[in-house]
């Protein structure tokens, strides 16, 4: 299993930034899909947005997400991030970072490992 660890959670006025990062460690294969998945009180856990770690892929971002947040890595570190620029109440959430196969979708049944979580609030 791919262990995973983030960081950088915390609280936040509204309409400011957060960063968000998970180190992936213990994989042995050439890539991994990273995602970044979030949960909210009494909701579903959604998908926020997926890079491929070990290649040159694109980002992939669900929905409208794009417009607020940014997905980026760093292949030395196997490390993703996320950063959440004009955060809104409803952003906060449990961030949880993923980790699955090259050929998974933004969907978390997915992703067979996952991080301990982040809380992000906004207020």
């Amino acid at each position: 299993h791919v262990q995973l660890v983030e960081s950088g959670g915390g609280s936040v006025q509204a309409g400011g930034s957060l960063r968000l990062s998970c180190a992936a460690s213990g994989f042995t294969s050439n890539g991994l899909c990273m995602a970044w998945f979030r949960q909210a009180p009494g909701k579903e856990r959604t998908p926020v947005a997926s890079i491929y770690l070990g290649g040159n892929g694109k980002p992939n971002y669900a929905g409208s997400m794009e417009d607020r947040f940014t997905i980026t890595k760093d292949n030395a570190k196997n490390t993703v991030f996320l950063e959440g620029h004009g955060l809104k109440p409803d952003d906060t959430a449990m961030y949880y970072c993923a980790a699955g196969p090259p050929s998974a979708r933004l969907w978390r049944y997915d992703y067979p490992d996952w991080g301990q979580g982040t809380q992000v609030t906004v207020s």
